[in-house]
């Protein structure tokens, strides 16, 4: 029998009403970030689906709206401790030394990274914990 996932409610209904050019791969990306890590707690902050154990880690960037972005960062507070993290994916876009984007154009780039992506979310979830 598998544990039931830490979803906020208000995530599921955030979804079911979002209206976005994009949803369609939204919904498959949020899939590979659930499949990756069965400990992620997926909520609502800053207005897109972020997930995270304790504090949030991995979150939705919905606009534009033509794009979906998947900020990788180290939570929301800025931290002056050293971090490095090694990209063996490939798909992280620099931002900041402790924060980075996956973009993601449309659904057959989202099934080319799923692979990747499920690694990076596993990777990172280790290494910002």
């Amino acid at each position: 029998m598998s544990a039931k996932r830490k979803t906020d409610s208000d995530a599921d209904a955030f979804l079911h009403a979002l209206k976005h050019e994009r949803k369609e791969e939204i919904e498959a990306v949020r899939a590979i970030i659930r499949a990756a890590d069965q400990k992620l707690v997926e909520r609502i902050k800053w207005n897109a689906p972020s997930y995270g154990y304790d504090d949030d880690r991995i979150t939705f960037r919905l606009h534009p709206k033509n794009v979906v972005h998947l900020v990788f960062h180290r939570g929301a507070k800025k931290r002056t401790d050293s971090f490095t993290f090694e990209d063996e994916t490939g798909l992280l876009d620099w931002l900041a030394g402790d924060r980075a984007v996956v973009k993601f154009d449309d659904m057959q780039d989202v099934r080319g990274k799923k692979t990747k992506l499920a690694k990076l979310v596993a990777r990172w979830m280790k290494a910002t914990n």
